[in-house]
């Protein structure tokens, strides 16, 4: 199957929410698969402490699209749908974090999953993964996810 890369920031805001990738809300419900995740801050560098999280959201909110870049331009465009710039936090699943880091804002991080591992979201209407830092919305960071469509 496809392979893609999505990109999606944010800037100092009220929202917590950074990203998300979900299925498609159309007819077409593909899965989606994390299997490589970076991200970090490229505010100034100081020594503030936050959490990045990676859970199942169930809705994506309301975003600004984010078009996901095929890994091999031969690709079709992916089906499911990702957003950035959070207005109103995506639907977060109750008690499904996938994956908790904690992280200064002066490091960067890089999560890839074991082979067999990845995580993968349910073939189900606008079902996928919001990224978010819950513990600081103030700060500028960015995050890219790369994700195979099923």
């Amino acid at each position: 199957m496809a392979k893609y890369a999505i990109e999606m920031n944010r800037t100092a805001s009220t929202s917590l929410s950074v990203g998300s990738v979900s299925a498609s809300s159309g007819t077409a419900v593909r899965r989606i698969k994390v299997y490589d995740w970076m991200f970090g801050s490229e505010a100034a560098a100081a020594d503030n402490p936050f959490l990045w999280q990676m859970a199942r959201i169930t809705a994506v909110g309301t975003s600004t699209g984010v078009t996901p870049s095929p890994l091999d331009p031969a690709d079709a465009a992916m089906l499911g749908v990702s957003g950035e710039a959070h207005s109103v936090d995506a639907t977060y699943t109750s008690g499904l974090v996938m994956l908790s880091i904690p992280l200064n804002q002066r490091a960067s991080y890089r999560w890839v999953a074991a082979p067999g591992s990845e995580l993968v979201g349910p073939a189900t209407n606008a079902a996928g993964f919001g990224i978010k830092t819950p513990t600081s919305s103030a700060v500028a960071v960015t995050t890219t996810v790369l994700v195979e469509e099923q």
